[in-house]
């Protein structure tokens, strides 16, 4: 597997909601047929969005929103074009999500055993991050968090793809 690395390009992801470690799509990253994924440290956006839980079932949604909203947090991987696709598929990217890369704050776990704030541990690069582009105006009246946890204290639980009523377009309630 790893020999295909020099045959395929890596792609830095900043991801903030269902791919995290110990959240719900998180195999998906994990499961070496989608492809190679490397996590390489925590992140953090340079720039506020607002980062909602919607639908009814619990989706977490960046909108692209700059300068509203809080520094968002997540995870930063690098990965393989297998595994961008597949993480394209995920997301319904161009058609629902959009792609755009970002510059965003990278900080190893280990740089978090001092006393320094993110900023003075971490550096900058260029990360894709998968944004809602186009939102009901209401998601702007909700409440916005700086990292996301499907156990968070918002009691909002992330209803799986594979769970969901199949006849239902989550995208009738944030489009």
């Amino acid at each position: 597997m790893y020999e295909n690395l020099f045959k395929s390009p890596l792609h830095r992801v900043f991801v903030y909601g269902t791919l995290k470690q110990s959240e719900p799509n998180h195999g998906l990253m994990k499961d070496t047929a989608n492809g190679y994924a490397k996590f390489l440290g925590l992140g953090k956006t340079t720039v506020q969005y607002p980062l909602v839980i919607a639908t009814k079932y619990n989706i977490p949604f960046l909108l692209k929103k700059p300068n509203t909203g809080n520094y968002v947090f997540g995870e930063i991987y690098d990965v393989d074009s297998n595994m961008l696709k597949r993480l394209d598929e995920l997301e319904e990217h161009p058609q629902f999500y959009e792609r755009t890369e970002e510059t965003v704050l990278l900080a190893s776990e280990a740089a978090f055993k001092s006393e320094k704030t993110f900023e003075e541990v971490s550096e900058s690069t260029k990360a894709w991050i998968y944004f809602l582009p186009k939102f009901k105006s209401s998601l702007l009246d909700g409440t916005m968090y700086k990292s996301y946890s499907n156990n968070g204290s918002h009691g909002l639980k992330y209803c799986e793809k594979y769970v969901r009523d199949s006849s239902y377009d989550h995208r009738k309630e944030v489009l």
